[in-house]
């Protein structure tokens, strides 16, 4: 798959060489994961089965809780058994594969959040035409137009990687398979690549972010109109995406928009981001938002109303 005679399997470094802590790290990062995957999972199962959930909105937070299902069970199932390793190994072709999902995944979420942004922007200051703007056929579009530049993004990174020769040594500076750390192991001058993963990576992630801030640069101008009452309710319900967004580009924006280096701290950025992150996304939409409390209380215990049902669904 890679052209190389010599390396065929790689090896972590890792994030800490303390056993005792690789095993405290253990503890901690294994509930977390869990954690991520039935909160994200539980969002995805309650806007499905919840009538009173069914509009854009909740319909992006699915997609996006489900992309960080997949975004965090990338990294995190092989970064916590690793922990429990003395040795921590990788073939080649499974690091290119690694290297693939990691940012399918992760420039999917990064779209989403865009077109989330752009929901509450339509609804904030076009109340009136909203159901007729954001239609069932265009939402299908802004979601399948994500999950395709993940998919774009991610098969140029590929293709970039598998024309490297990889020749030793093979420890590679990092707890997962990411481009940068790949690339001091190839046995070439990778000056150019490094330019073209900053321009599709760094400037993807800058371009999106710089996106986010105008989306909310018009909300807030335009909610200079509205009542105090609804200021409020737009400004909750904005909230909790703009934690998410500072959560999610404020690591990657430091990562990639810079040159790179070994330092520990980066590591444990890259934690920060792939580990906890995913775990704090469900939270922190259903702490914010009384609808979705109330749609999980309803799937679990009473029986759904279904007079609730929006207009979108029969668009």
């Amino acid at each position: 798959m890679v052209r190389t005679n010599n390396v065929t399997e790689l090896i972590f470094s890792g994030l800490f060489e303390d056993p005792e802590v690789q095993r405290a790290c253990f503890v901690v990062f294994l509930p977390v994961y869990l954690a991520t995957v039935v909160g994200n999972g539980l969002i995805v199962l309650t806007v499905r089965v919840s009538k009173s959930l069914r509009t854009p909105m909740y319909f992006f937070l699915s997609h996006l809780s489900l992309v960080e299902i997949s975004y965090s069970s990338t990294v995190v199932p092989k970064f916590i058994t690793d922990l429990l390793s003395k040795i921590k190994t990788i073939s080649l072709e499974g690091c290119v594969a690694q290297i693939f999902f990691f940012h399918f995944f992760g420039v999917t979420e990064i779209l989403l959040l865009v077109v989330m942004a752009y929901d509450r922007c339509v609804a904030i200051c076009k109340p009136l035409h909203y159901m007729s703007i954001m239609n069932r056929q265009l939402c299908y579009i802004l979601v399948a137009g994500s999950w395709l530049g993940g998919f774009f993004h991610s098969i140029i990174q590929v293709l970039i990687t598998i024309q490297l020769p990889f020749c030793g040594p093979n420890v590679i500076d990092h707890y997962f398979c990411d481009l940068q750390p790949l690339f001091k192991l190839a046995c070439t001058d990778t000056s150019v690549e490094g330019v073209v993963v900053l321009a599709n990576s760094g400037l993807i992630a800058l371009c999106s972010f710089l996106l986010l801030v105008s989306s909310y640069v018009v909300i807030l101008l335009s909610l200079r109109n509205h009542s105090a009452e609804g200021r409020r309710k737009a400004l909750s319900t904005c909230a909790s995406h703009l934690t998410v967004v500072t959560l999610f580009f404020g690591p990657a924006i430091f990562l990639y928009m810079r040159p790179t280096s070994t330092f520990t701290e980066d590591k444990l950025v890259a934690v920060f981001y792939t580990v906890v992150t995913p775990m704090l996304n469900p939270i922190i939409y259903t702490l914010r938002n009384a609808e979705v409390k109330v749609a999980m209380r309803r799937l679990w215990g009473k029986k759904e109303n279904s007079g609730m049902e929006r207009n979108w669904e029969s668009d």
